[in-house]
């Protein structure tokens, strides 16, 4: 196994202006896709970290009980260079707010200037009366092969004590920079932010960008593709359906709780708003809705989400009945979500959040095991980070803030 560290400052990911020249003022959501819709270069190259479905405009109309604002940075000519959406949630009994950017802002984190593309941020919600700032750079920060976690399990074994086969230069610069800017990283043990991370730091994912579909196939293991096949012969039929089927996808994921022993709690409500929300922001595909079907009966569905400029494609939310496992529905729904992805031309496929456990007898880890068996990896996300604003008020309702986190 090789370990790739590298601890040099990278390179701006494209010139932006002086970051201390640099404003923030809100953005019209047309102005704020089209900025991230041309962002597939920068997010290619690594440097300006990934466009998330969740900063995007149309997320804003996803959820519910925040108020939600679009900004942009602008340099000294007037280029929009930087965005981000914010979402507010009001304390009780005062005027002031808790202010969310889920995995975000979308910025050159590989500026050596970081204060200069922050600072403007939080004097900005300052004056909009926030209290606190939560953000989540969507960098990574530690990547692990499959080969490397399957060799690791063991009674009592987690992913954060195996040496990583690589160490992201940017993800680790950012965190030494915020550190020392007085940004907190959200860690649910003592000393931390309080309730950690409210996105999953650790993601599983299936690199795609410049493999062809062979080597993608070859890149699962035994199992995955011997299941893949059993579906194929049993006569298990994929297909991209529609909002017509989200009342049984979210029947399913019912199942599938009760079955695994988790609790998303989202109403089938949800999942038509986000539909129609995101479908409507990016018409060719924001939103899909995948089913198997076995004799027309629907026993997998799963959501799909694309970023809005086409590098990422990501599996959100998974259901399949208890009944007919045996024909493995979710393997093949799984086998052609990724072969979509790769026709799209993504560069990679995020099967999103994994347990840390690498202790094959603790259930969680039946998760991770059926993700490994795909061929990708492990990457450990940034992570979310907090900073309360200036004056005895805020800090005192950041600390309250925290700890009623903590208790939860």
């Amino acid at each position: 196994m090789t370990m790739a560290i590298t601890t040099a400052t990278p390179r701006p990911a494209a010139p932006a202006g002086t970051a201390a020249a640099l404003r923030v003022r809100p953005l019209p959501a047309a102005e704020h896709l089209a900025f991230l819709r041309g962002r597939r270069a920068l997010t290619d190259a690594g440097h300006g970290g990934q466009v998330s479905f969740l900063q995007t405009p149309a997320w804003a109309r996803v959820k519910d009980g925040w108020t939600a604002e679009g900004l942009g940075w602008f340099d000294e000519l007037e280029r929009l260079v930087g965005t981000a959406l914010v979402l507010h949630r009001e304390a009780p009994g005062v005027r002031r707010t808790f202010a969310y950017l889920p995995e975000g802002p979308v910025i050159d984190w590989s500026s050596p200037r970081l204060a200069g593309w922050l600072e403007p941020l939080l004097a900005h919600l300052e004056a909009c009366g926030a209290f606190a700032v939560r953000m989540g750079p969507p960098l990574a920060y530690r990547r692990w092969s499959a080969r490397t976690l399957k060799d690791a399990t063991g009674p009592g074994r987690s992913v954060h004590e195996v040496l990583p086969d690589r160490v992201e230069p940017v993800g680790a610069v950012v965190a030494d920079r915020l550190r020392a800017a007085g940004w907190s990283r959200c860690d649910p043990e003592p000393g931390g932010g309080g309730g950690g991370d409210a996105q999953p730091r650790l993601v599983f994912e299936i690199p795609l960008g410049g493999r062809d579909l062979e080597q993608v196939w070859s890149g699962l293991n035994q199992e995955w593709r011997r299941n893949i096949k059993k579906a194929a012969r049993a006569g298990v039929v994929t297909e991209v359906s529609g909002p017509w089927d989200l009342p049984a996808f979210h029947r399913l994921l019912g199942v599938t709780e009760r079955r695994d022993g988790f609790r998303l709690g989202r109403s089938l409500e949800y999942y038509e708003r986000q539909y129609a929300a995101l479908n409507e922001e990016q018409p060719e595909g924001g939103m899909r809705l995948y089913t198997a079907r076995y004799h027309g009966e629907v026993l997998a569905a799963h959501t799909l989400l694309r970023s809005a400029d086409g590098a990422r494609l990501w599996y959100q939310s998974g259901a399949s009945a208890d009944h007919l496992r045996h024909v493995r529905p979710s393997n093949a729904l799984q086998w052609r979500m990724i072969r979509d992805a790769h026709l799209l031309g993504a560069s990679a496929y995020d099967m999103r959040g994994i347990p840390a456990t690498l202790d094959p007898e603790v259930r969680a880890f039946g998760l991770l095991r059926w993700k490994l068996g795909t061929g990708g990896e492990a990457v450990e996300m940034l992570g979310e980070w907090e900073r309360p604003l200036p004056g005895t008020v805020n800090r005192s309702l950041h600390k309250a803030m925290r700890g009623y986190l903590a208790r939860r």
